[in-house]
């Protein structure tokens, strides 16, 4: 795509205005005049028209604009920052007893119909377009019934029932009516999807943004999975694991159909080297900016967000500044949202006493100091540290932070010693109780001083420093603005990846089967991380436990609690992350609809809202 933007209107059944796209691939000046019949005299300009399918995509959903706090947070996995309670509360805590914000999520619920009603446009031209052969123009349609697809699972996953729009409106309409998440699924979703599968190309390992057959399977078998949670009698998860399956074989046969593929170890995966090119993912997005534009409209550092929101804030402690060079590197940004409960920790714990693999792989639990740093009375106080420490330096390069994990092979000699060490010691026994499951906000010291009491009454100021994700940090930024320390991430993002499939068909298998091959699939992931394999009866919840291992930070977490059953009462969360537990309410489970919305419907659109909103 170009950076030059043209705007293109036309109306939308469920909102009483016009609504505006913008394409990012014309010159920007206005069209008027011209009728959309026009975009489909040439393929290059019906082009612009499935550009437009992919825009809202772009700018509100993977990798941007928040999202992964819709598919990650208020979910067992995470907690905000440091567990404190603020004006990111509605992300993480379920509004926290607080009066439920309902129009945080305009960007998406606009989004969504925004990118709708460009996929409808798109699907009711194609038949004018002159392309050179049928199978050019079914691939043109694939693609734009694939994301008409991807945006509604996505909102019947966040709203529940939605307004359904199959072809270009052509009134508005102030009292549109919804259709349940099952028969969306049924009539659009798995339709659609299976029309992708049939003629989208096959693409390549470095597409990137348009989908390939393999995409189309892969979401094909995740939507017939995620039926689960609305019907009953779980018919769809024999075509989820059929589907799966398909895969399956073609990555074990060498992706000669699909170009399906699994990395030998699970370090390959998040590997900056394999970012653009990544053989595992199913679908990704990369972005792109430079001296003559850049690769999203909202705005040239505001690029791949994911690396931003699950760094903890190394710099509260002073031996690690905020710079511009440290924030180019992997380590360096203060708004990381996302800390990990206590429940996703120990979910690390293998049956023998030790950590699997996938937790070094995937979290950070070392920083090193960027400026040469000497410890004052004050901070030798406040961390606790002995007084001899006091004077002490960390030079440049050196550690400066590390968490310690009790399966560490030398926590007791490090953990005896970290009231001495030169560098910050936090002890998840310090942080994380594994009686209550929660995280620790008070704190015992255990050389009062300065202030500081041993009543257990103290704040808990090591609750800035926890293993942080490391799945989405990046090193390949552009530098809008050196000075404000903007920097727009070039890292690709990954919608969904060939091991999920494997977790799929675990699932689905126990549905179909009572779960006689589950093992041998969730083993198959397992073994490629170097995890010990088990060998327990599968469960729904050892898949659910499964998937938080390998999938933890990748838009799946909401989604999983929803379709196990894992939001119909506070049962599940109490065990696993009481804080959150506390705030539940079922109809929590789905999002508030947009009252900016629903005030533009007949009678201010009470009929339309969610339960408990």
């Amino acid at each position: 795509m170009k950076n030059k933007i043209k705007t293109i209107a036309f109306a939308s059944a469920l909102f009483a205005a016009v609504v505006n796209f913008q394409s990012c691939s014309l010159e920007e000046d206005n069209p008027g005049g011209f009728t959309m019949d026009a975009m489909a005299t040439t393929e290059e300009s019906y082009q612009t028209l499935v550009n437009q399918c992919h825009f809202a995509m772009q700018r509100y959903f993977y990798g941007t604009d928040n999202w992964m706090t819709l598919t990650e947070g208020n979910t067992d996995l995470w907690t905000y920052q440091a567990n404190k309670s603020n004006s990111w509360t509605q992300w993480f805590w379920f509004y926290a007893n607080a009066a439920p914000n309902t129009t945080y999520i305009n960007n998406w619920w606009n989004g969504t119909y925004d990118g709708l009603g460009a996929c409808n446009l798109a699907i009711s031209l194609a038949h004018k377009v002159p392309f050179k052969t049928e199978a050019a123009r079914n691939a043109k349609i694939a693609e734009a019934r694939f994301l008409r697809a991807i945006y509604y699972f996505n909102a019947v996953e966040q709203f529940g029932a939605v307004t359904v729009l199959t072809e270009p409106a052509t009134s508005v309409n102030f009292h549109p009516e919804r259709t349940e998440p099952l028969k969306v699924y049924e009539d659009v979703i798995i339709p659609d999807l299976q029309y992708a599968v049939e003629w989208l190309a096959v693409g390549d390992h470095s597409t990137t943004s348009t989908p390939t057959k393999k995409a189309a399977l892969g979401f094909l078998a995740k939507a017939c999975l995620q039926t689960v949670a609305y019907d009953a009698g779980k018919k769809y998860a024999a075509d989820a694991l059929k589907y799966a399956k398909m895969l399956m074989d073609d990555a074990e046969a060498g992706g000669a159909t699909y170009k399906a593929y699994m990395y030998p170890t699970y370090k390959e995966v998040f590997a900056e080297a394999n970012n653009y090119e990544n053989k595992e993912a199913l679908w990704k997005h990369r972005w792109f900016a430079g001296t003559t534009g850049h690769g999203s409209s909202n705005g040239n550092y505001r690029l791949n967000r994911n690396n931003e929101y699950f760094n903890c804030n190394v710099f509260k402690f002073g031996a690690i500044t905020d710079t511009q060079n440290y924030r180019l590197t992997y380590e360096g940004d203060p708004s990381g949202m996302f800390m990990p409960t206590q429940h996703l920790l120990n979910l690390y714990v293998q049956p023998n006493g030790t950590l699997d693999p996938r937790f070094r792989e995937s979290f950070a639990t070392e920083w090193k100091a960027n400026i040469n740093y000497t410890w004052d009375k004050g901070t030798v106080q406040k961390y606790d540290k002995e007084s001899a420490v006091e004077g002490k330096t960390i030079a440049s390069g050196q550690l400066a932070i590390k968490f310690i994990m009790p399966q560490d092979a030398d926590y007791k000699t490090e953990a005896a010693d970290k009231w001495s060490k030169s560098y910050l010691v936090v002890d998840y026994k310090d942080l994380y109780s594994d009686a209550t499951k929660k995280i620790k906000m008070t704190y015992s010291y255990q050389h009062p001083n300065g202030g500081y009491t041993d009543d257990g009454k103290a704040e808990n100021l090591f609750a800035y420093f926890y293993p942080s994700l490391t799945k989405h940090r990046s090193s390949n930024f552009y530098v809008a603005n050196a000075s404000q320390k903007r920097n727009g991430n070039l890292n690709a993002t990954f919608m969904m990846r060939m091991s999920e499939v494997y977790l799929i068909a675990a699932e689905a298998d126990i549905y179909v089967n009572n779960g006689t091959s589950a093992m041998a699939y969730i083993n198959k992931v397992r073994e490629r991380a170097g995890a010990i394999k088990l060998s327990v009866t599968p469960t729904v919840r050892t898949v659910l436990d499964e998937r938080a291992r390998e999938l933890c930070g990748e838009y799946c977490r909401f989604y999983d609690l929803k379709r196990t059953g894992m939001f119909k009462d506070a049962s599940y969360l109490g065990e696993t992350h009481p804080d959150l537990a506390s705030f539940f309410k079922p109809e929590y489970a789905l999002r508030p609809i947009s009252t900016t919305f629903t005030s533009t419907l007949e009678g201010g659109g009470t009929y339309y809202q969610n339960p408990g909103y």
